[in-house]
């Protein structure tokens, strides 16, 4: 049986009837200099609104560089300000991150655990302090936007001890757009109390496409009115989740939307062929939901939508779609953010050194890890001195970034308590919280043979299956309820061999839990002779998806399918709680699930999920 699913049919999907007139009087601008037939005040474009008065103050008395390096937002490598990193060197010139935002005055920048800059709260917190005052030393006296993704879920750059959660389709299996707020307003009290003032979050995409590589779970649903009154609620989190504006600025992503591709856009340019009505049934709601809750900020995707711009552009660099879908249609007014200029999609038309300059023509503002920050910064500057740019466009761009700094409260208060991290980031009410979020999304799927919740009986319970720490965490809470445990992790393409021996171990225990992740997909075949060989046991096994639901679809034999979509260690906690009956499972599926012989047809249906 094919273990993979084909592209989900949009023909039963109710379609709008509005047309692309705005886009048009957007393609007769481009017939003039794009951006540099513009006035102070933005001639031929709508009104700036939303300028706070420290913004328009400021912008006057910047020089051009200044200007320019605002636009800019990049890595930096090191857990120290001061710390001399290799890295620092190969790509910026300089040693430290200090350095590196004086020298190119930059406007913000963004951490990843693989520039060694996420160890610990604290540390990340005095990390942050010290790249604002190396900002505010550096000649405009403008503090940083520092941003990352913390999504949650699968997109979790900051672990524990700060608070896990787990992510968004799991938050659309909940239903609940107060758990979603929640979830945002603990997610964004903790960054902001390191130190961050701009996340990355949450994604808009219609997680339409069950083939999505780069999507998916980060997904809140398959459908438009779920995710955009989730998206809302997590806006609304984000951007009230401190005391006065000591908050921390959303970014909704990826505009126009990124759910229905099997491309990943890391790779290569995706294309999405729906219509105009497609696209505003399917993919705009959450980014309008989003815009009319004030989000300060929009990322562009670099994917191709040609029923949107012909022209063959990816988003990020189409004026059609960002000035003309995004400013003009929707009416954003705030940042327009791209996504990293270091991703091939954004690359297959143009030389690196003209993806910057593109972009800003198209309308975005901030200008997200160019590949060659030096060379980047030199074309942005010489397209204004050439007159291709024009600054007063440039000025409507840093006016934009400086207020939402404003309003943010990142110039009042740039500077965090690093003594006080500890009293915000992963306390124990917060922890609760996100355990009493995390009950609401597991999703039981199945369960014929009638095995949960698990009782007295099953005093010896196998955990095996997908991911070392996940199988471990899994353990660990069984134990917690005083079964005998033992572990297996095999993986994600166990041999015969493991497969024997995990069939063998299972034959000594009074239950089996098998973890899956991707065991739907074409390279999940072990996986599935897993599930397969289990089920022949003599054993009863329960069967749980920690990441895609569709797991649940692709092996018949096994009765009994819970999913979580995320395997994170709260994650685990919530399933072991519905696995003994402390709570019972009310997550219902914000996906459909396919047959995997028939992809039209769901094997489980959007809304799916049982109780007992």
């Amino acid at each position: 049986m094919a273990a993979t699913f084909g592209r989900r049919q949009l023909g039963t999907v109710a379609l709008g009837t509005a047309t692309l007139g705005t886009l048009a009087a957007a393609d007769g601008r481009d017939g003039q200099r794009r951006r540099g037939t513009s006035d102070a005040a933005g001639a031929g474009r709508p009104p700036l609104t939303g300028i706070t008065d420290w913004a328009r103050r400021t912008v006057r008395n910047m020089s051009l560089p200044q200007k320019v390096g605002q636009l800019f937002v990049t890595v930096v490598y090191g857990a120290t300000v001061d710390t001399d990193h290799p890295t620092n060197r190969t790509e910026y010139g300089v040693g430290s991150p200090a350095e590196v935002v004086r020298r190119f005055r930059l406007g913000g920048v963004i951490h990843f655990s693989w520039t060694d800059s996420l160890r610990e709260p604290r540390q990340i917190a005095e990390l942050s302090n010290g790249l604002q005052r190396a900002a505010l030393d550096s000649g405009a006296g403008i503090p940083l936007t520092i941003a990352t993704d913390q999504e949650q879920g699968a997109v979790n750059r900051i672990g524990e001890p700060a608070t896990v959660l787990p992510g968004s389709m799991a938050l659309g299996a909940a239903r609940e757009s107060g758990a979603a707020n929640r979830a945002a307003r603990i997610t964004g009290r903790e960054l902001r109390a390191m130190g961050f003032t701009q996340n990355f979050a949450p994604v808009g995409d219609v997680n339409v496409n069950p083939e999505n590589p780069v999507i998916g779970v980060r997904s809140f649903a398959s459908s438009p009115e779920l995710a955009a009154e989730l998206t809302r609620s997590q806006i609304r989190g984000y951007q009230r989740a401190g005391a006065a504006r000591n908050t921390v600025s959303a970014t909704v992503k990826h505009f126009p939307g990124h759910g229905d591709t099997s491309v990943d856009s890391h790779t290569d340019l995706p294309v999405i062929d729906h219509s105009e009505r497609q696209w505003r049934r399917l993919d705009a709601p959450p980014f309008r939901a989003a815009v009319d809750e004030g989000t300060d900020a929009v990322m562009t995707g670099h994917l191709k939508f040609p029923e949107l711009d012909p022209s063959g552009e990816p988003a990020t660099l189409s004026r059609r779609i960002l000035t003309g879908l995004l400013r003009e249609e929707l009416g954003f007014q705030g940042v327009v953010v791209t996504d990293s200029l270091r991703m091939a999609g954004v690359h297959e038309l143009h030389p690196a050194e003209d993806v910057p300059v593109l972009a800003l023509e198209a309308g975005a503002d901030q200008l997200l890890m160019p590949g060659d920050l030096s060379t980047a910064i030199e074309a942005v500057t010489d397209a204004v001195r050439s007159g291709r740019l024009s600054e007063r466009d440039i000025d409507r761009s840093v006016l934009r970034i400086l207020s939402m700094k404003d309003r943010r409260g990142t110039v009042s208060a740039p500077l965090v308590d690093t003594a006080a991290v500890d009293r915000t980031v992963g306390t124990s009410r917060h922890r609760r919280q996100a355990l009493r979020i995390t009950d609401e999304t597991v999703t039981a799927l199945r369960d014929d043979p009638g095995l949960l919740p698990l009782r007295a009986a099953a005093g010896s319970v196998f955990v095996t299956g997908w991911g070392e720490t996940t199988t471990a965490a899994l353990a660990t809470e069984i134990r917690r309820h005083r079964r005998m445990t033992e572990t297996l992790r095999t993986g994600d393409s166990p041999d015969d061999r493991l497969i024997g021996e995990a069939v063998d171990r299972a034959g000594r225990h009074d239950v089996t839990i098998v973890l899956t992740n991707g065991a739907w997909r074409e390279s999940g075949g072990a996986q599935r002779e897993l599930l397969r060989s289990l089920s022949r046991a003599d054993t009863p096994v329960i069967a749980v998806a920690v990441r895609d639901p569709y797991d649940a679809a692709c092996v018949d034999d096994i009765g009994t399918w819970l999913a979580t979509y995320s395997y994170r260690e709260v994650s685990m906690r919530s399933l072991t709680r519905v696995l003994f009956g402390v709570v019972s499972p009310s997550g219902k599926l914000p996906v459909p699930v396919p047959d995997p012989d028939r992809p039209d047809t769901p094997r489980y249906p959007f809304g799916h999920g049982i109780t007992w």
